[in-house]
């Protein structure tokens, strides 16, 4: 299964990028939003898993643009953030999120299960 992390925290994309490569998962990154669309439209992943605050274009900004392109809008996103508002939750998923994991948390079987529920 080909993952895309979307990440700008430099620690937190070669933990997770490590740990899920542990796993057998193949692991793309990205540094912000717009790499991320672009690794999205070239890389064609089966999972993105998406950080909600970036610089250039934070993870609503990926969603919405995702959302509008019939290319990409099948493929299956995981908010993947710190920012654990109830709020934003319901946005990411109003804009076609899947599910969410608070990643400053370090659970990772919680991120595997949620992975494997959305496989």
């Amino acid at each position: 299964m080909k993952l895309l992390l979307i990440e700008d925290d430099v620690f937190f994309q070669k933990f997770y990028s490590f740990k899920l490569s542990e796993q057998g998962f193949e692991i793309i990154t990205a540094q912000n939003g717009v790499e991320g669309l672009e690794r999205i439209r070239t890389d064609h992943p089966d999972l993105v898993l998406l950080d909600l605050i970036m610089p250039i274009k934070d993870g609503f900004g990926v969603l919405e643009e995702k959302k509008e392109d019939p290319t990409i809008s099948s493929i299956p996103v995981l908010i993947f953030s710190t920012l654990g508002q109830e709020d934003d939750i319901k946005k990411a998923i109003n804009l076609g999120a899947r599910d969410y994991v608070n990643k400053s948390f370090f659970d990772f079987d919680i991120l595997l299960m949620k992975i494997k529920s959305i496989q």
